[in-house]
């Protein structure tokens, strides 16, 4: 029995470790594209390693001002964007969960139905509500339209549902108003959910590339896939810096998951309080 168990889970490992290695074979072969001279990236036949390593490509990009300005505006936006989502979100989220208030439910359900349309079909008409609102070419197009989610406020709103009422109520005999047990009881708890909801949403801002198209044709505000899509069609011969830039631009979203791996993991699951 001792053995068959072992073998299973050999076998398991096995599995695991293939897909795991299938699924990161795009990004190694990128981050290796990027060592390559540019006439090798997309030579015949296909090797994966390079015939020799060149850093070039990597200083390259990286001297490149306009890489620059649009990993940082990105960077920032992304941050501000998750910052902004988790304030809106959660106070709706509180709202709903905690407080009673005529037609709840219909307007609850109204956020709910809000999942279920697709961002496409709305493409058209919330680039019609921005531009008459004067907000094309501009940081908070990028920013605000987004900001308020159905799937944030559902997820927020569950975790909400299972912290015991009895702090709430032990807060509001000591004289403590909403907002103050908002901010000074829900918020401290909120850490699990606010680490995948937060990254949820700064990924959703780093890889956007149809709403930035849409909206921005200032190069100092181009985002850093708009950046990466223009240098392909503008530069389509220096692959090997594009490979780099891809690359690059990749770390971000690497770091952040090496540094919240354990809150990402334990918070999948929320299970609440005990």
């Amino acid at each position: 029995m001792k053995a068959k168990l072992t073998i299973q889970k050999t076998a398991l490992t096995a599995i695991a470790a293939f897909f795991t290695l299938l699924a990161l074979f795009p990004l190694a072969w990128v981050m290796i594209a990027g060592f390559k001279e540019k006439t090798e990236v997309l030579s015949t036949p296909f090797r994966f390693f390079p015939k020799q390593w060149l850093v070039t490509n990597y200083v390259d990009i990286l001297k490149d001002a306009a890489f620059q300005k649009a990993m940082l505006t990105t960077f920032g936006g992304a941050v501000l964007f998750a910052v902004l989502s988790l304030l809106v979100n959660a106070s709706a989220a509180y709202v709903f969960a905690r407080l009673e208030f005529r037609f709840k439910t219909v307007m609850w359900l109204y956020v709910i139905i809000t999942m279920f349309v697709p961002g496409m079909a709305i493409l058209l008409t919330s680039f019609i509500v921005v531009n008459k609102l004067g907000m094309l070419d501009t940081f908070a197009v990028l920013v605000l339209p987004g900001v308020a989610s159905a799937g944030a406020m559902f997820f927020i709103r569950q975790f909400y549902l299972n912290i015991p009422l009895a702090l709430e109520e032990a807060a509001l005999i000591d004289g403590a108003g909403r907002i103050r047990i908002f901010t000074s009881v829900f918020l401290p708890m909120s850490y699990p959910v606010f680490v995948i909801v937060g990254i949820g949403s700064y990924l959703g801002y780093w890889n956007s590339f149809v709403w930035p198209t849409m909206t921005i044709t200032n190069p100092d505000l181009y985002q850093i896939m708009q950046y990466l899509a223009t240098f392909r069609s503008e530069r389509s011969t220096e692959m090997g810096m594009l490979m780099a830039g891809s690359a690059l631009s990749a770390l971000p979203t690497i770091v952040l998951f090496l540094i919240f791996q354990k809150y990402i993991i334990s918070g999948i699951k929320i299970s609440g309080l005990k």
